[in-house]
């Protein structure tokens, strides 16, 4: 049978992310055995590694009802069991989003948010936190018969009235589509879930793959967190459409809308052409079938403003069929393999690009600091032995003046402490403005602030005014940011500069910071903000204002992270910034008191000359020793990066 290609690229990409962290704990290891490791480092290698295992590969699946969305999933990652794992049949069977993964810390279950959560405002996300507010369904990941039935609660739906489902924002009275729904006694018929999660071990799962499958176009506009948070931040999404129906004008707004448009980032974005053995006909030749299916692409493609290559055309219940018969024909003919090719080239590099860049510069920081410090090492114990060595044949005044020298260098260096001391003050005084500006508890008080203002208002606009000015609240907190940044980063290059010429400390580039990464963001959720807003504008005020109230509280939680990311990320930057001037002053300080220390007991005749100096170069081989290992850490973690990773217990023993 074919090689499912996805599945053995994820692989091997889980394989490079398990060397990275390997290599990273070896160059962890290495620090503790030659005592070069603090606190502080330790905590960046920790939150590294971290990052790294907790890593996550996200795809999603939008389509509307009936395109074949959840065969596809079973096609492409479930065919392994031999059998249709998630519901798949004519009509809807995904009624609620949906996500797969795996966590071995939770039971292998299914967990269920009650849809009646949907009259509160809090988000999904924010329900994560609270277990106790989910259903939870166990099942036997060894029975294909305990699973399936499992997943099938997911499809629940249960009759409510009218009144209620509005309530949950599942039926506009103004709808005609709507109207077709309603039960012959007056009821809807509505979903029992508002999201669930199943968590089972899965192989791609267990290696952090995340697949997310919604239940129709509807659900994207009044489930909020799918269009702010689920879909923009997946690193795939395939959009599934059907050769049996076209491209409709819901699927033409979706697509420009929530996942091809300028709003969100467009690598991984797919489009998928299912239920191609529809125009499968044995009374027609080959040549015929595919002009028509040929036909049928450029049309999708041409409504979607894509290119005819970037347009998949698949049969996903032929593919699933073929998988678990082992056809090799039938897999071929439903195309399905080059599927998994394009969303395997379109998703695994981008995600290892992303994944070492974000690695590359926080190692490489890392280990130059090493680097700054067995230097400053290097270079004492080398001045040491200049003097040491210039001593022989000397008598004992000249040691007496030596030594005198070097209490006064060290007096000096003293003086140079109190001021960094003073900068150490002034450098505080800076971050703890900074962190005013990007706190959290003030930006939870904006927040609450917008809402209440927009509970209260009784006209559009100034719903409009409250959004508007949480906006550029927000901007204007993150450019003053920058500003309080650019001071401290001049206030360390003028200090970096002072030590050096003063006491020979090796001068050091402060890293460059800037929020703009994060205006950015903002500026993603503010269009988002304007385009639900002027979508929303023409209903009536109740209708609104529900819609209005869930959005925001999705925007919200949205900003909340980005400023959380920020506030993480300035966290660490500050440590870059001021970590290799403390290394520095404190092994300055050290190779000072061992220089005084040397020379006296040379004085005192509590050592001979020869003996320190024998030492000494004991000494200095020994740190070339950690030099030439740390360069050889460097390299070998370069080629983990660079997807070469190999074992650094040599160097770590």
């Amino acid at each position: 049978m074919a090689d499912n290609k996805l599945a053995h690229h994820f692989e091997v990409y889980s394989q490079w992310r398990k060397a990275l962290v390997d290599t990273i704990c070896d160059y962890r290891s290495w620090l503790n055995e030659q005592e070069l490791n603090d606190a502080q480092v330790d905590q960046r290698i920790q939150q590294l590694l971290d990052r790294l295992r907790e890593d996550k590969l996200n795809v999603a699946f939008v389509a509307e009802f009936s395109r074949g969305k959840s065969e596809l999933i079973n096609a492409i990652f479930f065919a392994g069991y031999g059998t249709r794992l998630l519901p798949s049949s004519a009509g809807r069977t995904t009624m609620c989003p949906t996500e797969l993964l795996y966590d071995k810390s939770k039971p292998t279950s299914i967990m269920m948010l009650p849809i009646e959560t949907r009259l509160s405002d809090a988000t999904t996300s924010e329900y994560k936190r609270y277990p106790d507010e989910w259903k939870t369904v166990t099942f036997e990941v060894d029975s294909n018969e305990s699973m399936v039935n499992a997943f099938k609660e997911v499809s629940s739906t249960k009759a409510v009235t009218l009144q209620e489902a509005e309530k949950y924002g599942l039926y506009d009275p103004n709808s005609a589509d709507d109207a077709l729904n309603i039960n012959k006694d007056g009821t809807i018929d509505v979903p029992c879930w508002r999201y669930a999660m199943i968590n089972f071990p899965h192989p791609l799962l267990e290696q952090g793959l995340v697949i997310l499958d919604t239940p129709g176009l509807n659900a994207i506009g009044t489930e909020p967190e799918l269009t702010l948070n689920m879909l923009p931040n997946a690193h795939a999404v395939l959009f599934i459409l059907a050769a049996d129906t076209g491209v409709t004008k819901s699927e033409i707004d979706v697509w420009r809308q929530y996942i091809s448009g300028t709003r969100w980032k467009q690598k991984g974005r797919l489009a998928v052409l299912n239920k191609i053995d529809g125009l499968w006909d044995e009374l027609k030749d080959e040549e015929e079938i595919q002009t028509e299916l040929a036909k049928q692409v450029k049309t999708s493609a041409d409504l979607l403003g894509l290119d005819v290559n970037h347009i998949y055309p698949v049969s996903a219940q032929k593919g699933l069929l073929a998988k678990v018969n082992s056809d090799e024909a039938l897999l071929a003919k439903s195309r399905v393999l080059e599927l998994e090719k394009a969303l395997s080239n379109e998703l695994i590099p981008a995600k290892k690009e992303i994944v070492r860049d974000n690695t590359q510069n926080e190692i490489e920081d890392l280990i130059a600091n090493s680097h700054v410090i067995l230097d400053a090492r290097f270079s004492g114990v080398n001045d040491q032995l200049l003097e040491l060595r210039g001593l022989r044949g000397k008598n004992e005044d000249v040691v007496e003046h030596m030594m005198n020298k070097v209490k006064v260098d060290k007096e000096n260096f003293e003086q140079g402490l109190q001021r960094f001391q003073a900068l150490r003050s002034i450098f505080s005084q800076h971050t703890n403005r900074l962190f005013t500006l990007l706190g959290m508890e003030s930006l939870k008080v904006h927040v609450h602030a917008t809402r209440q203002t927009m509970v209260d208002a009784s006209f559009t606009k100034t719903i409009r005014q409250a959004m508007d000015n949480f906006f550029s609240e927000l901007k204007t907190r993150l450019i003053s940011s920058d500003v309080q940044i650019d001071e401290i980063k001049q206030m360390m290059d003028v200090m970096y500069e002072k030590f050096s010429k003063e006491h020979g400390l090796r001068k050091s580039e402060p890293p460059a910071f800037t929020t703009l990464r994060y205006q950015k963001e903002l500026s993603k959720l503010e269009r988002a903000y304007k385009e639900q807003f002027n979508t929303a504008f023409n209903m009536i005020a109740h209708e609104k204002m529900t819609l209005t109230s869930k959005f925001f509280e999705t925007l919200a939680s949205r900003v909340i992270h980005v400023f959380e990311v920020a506030n993480r990320d300035i966290e660490n930057w500050l440590k870059a910034v001021i970590a290799p001037m403390e290394s520095q002053v404190r092994e300055h300080q050290l190779q000072l008191r061992r220089r005084l220390e040397s020379i006296k007991r040379i004085y005192k005749a509590t050592d001979t000359l020869e003996d320190r100096i024998a030492e000494l170069e004991a000494i200095e081989r020994s740190i070339q020793a950690q030099l030439d290992d740390l360069n050889v850490l460097r390299m070998h973690m370069r080629n983990a990066l660079a997807f070469e990773a190999e074992p650094l217990a040599t160097v770590a023993a």
